[in-house]
């Protein structure tokens, strides 16, 4: 396809649209794709337990993200977590979550988002999350500042975990796993408040946004941490990776609150 050819999907020529704006529009798109499908009703399947679930919605807004991607990006790769694998570029790779806090999206709250990310060379990273049910956009990264529907956040100062809002979440069975429980309960102490509201991609965008201090969670895969850390690190906030007892914790936040987060999780 011709680069000067117009998207048939949106009428807008390829070699013109930047990273950001067609983040941007996959996951508008695919946010919008999913609460429509919802109003009409979904089938929703189990993955690993009665909390982890899937629904056509998914299924449908990481193709439309897919065919998108086809189109304005066809040499780059992609990660979806429903299954989409596409090699592309070694360079370059999307990295798709088409709905972010499916138990949440199916029970009707409206904290859940769409999410994607895109990584390159050099520690390039950018990330997008939008959500439909309140009409907020969020785009960020390493060579994009944070903003959120189009005007910028403030940026990050230092905090105290101590004095602010910790964002996390365990799956209630690995309460009965001491090597998780215990580095959980020891950070979840050090913080004001602790808030466990089901969707990472939200809770990360709301730390880009000053509103929570510290976010950390155990395990997470590429399509649940990098679009938030991308929006994070792009309002000046801190992300990094701890292990604590043979367990990844993913940690991002305000400078200082990190540090003392991940020293409590080690203990």
């Amino acid at each position: 396809m011709d680069a000067r050819h117009p998207d048939p999907l949106h009428g807008t020529p390829t070699s013109e649209m930047t990273d950001a704006d067609l983040a941007a529009r996959l996951v508008v798109d695919a946010g919008t794709l999913a609460r429509r499908l919802r109003e009409k009703g979904l089938d929703v399947r189990r993955k690993t337990s009665i909390s982890d679930v899937v629904t056509e919605a998914d299924d449908a807004a990481e193709r439309h993200i897919t065919a998108l991607l086809a189109v304005h990006r066809p040499d780059d790769g992609i990660l979806g977590e429903e299954g989409t694998l596409v090699a592309g570029d070694r360079d370059r790779r999307w990295v798709v979550d088409p709905v972010d806090g499916t138990y949440n999206f199916v029970s009707g709250s409206d904290y859940w988002c769409s999410a994607v990310a895109v990584t390159g060379g050099d520690d390039y990273l950018l990330g997008a999350i939008h959500r439909p049910l309140t009409g907020e956009t969020f785009v960020g990264g390493s060579d994009v500042s944070t903003r959120r529907n189009g005007v910028p956040v403030t940026r990050l100062t230092p905090g105290d975990l101590a004095a602010g809002s910790l964002a996390t979440y365990l799956h209630p069975p690995f309460f009965d796993d001491p090597h998780l429980a215990e580095p959980f309960h020891r950070v979840s102490r050090g913080a004001a408040t602790i808030r466990m509201l089901g969707s990472g991609s939200v809770d990360l965008a709301s730390v880009a946004c000053g509103i929570h201090t510290v976010w950390c969670q155990h395990s997470c895969p590429e399509w649940d941490w990098l679009p938030g850390r991308a929006l994070v690190e792009g309002a000046g906030g801190v992300c990094t990776t701890v292990e604590v007892n043979g367990y990844d914790w993913f940690v991002a936040g305000r400078p200082g609150a990190v540090d003392q987060a991940v020293a409590l999780l080690r203990g």
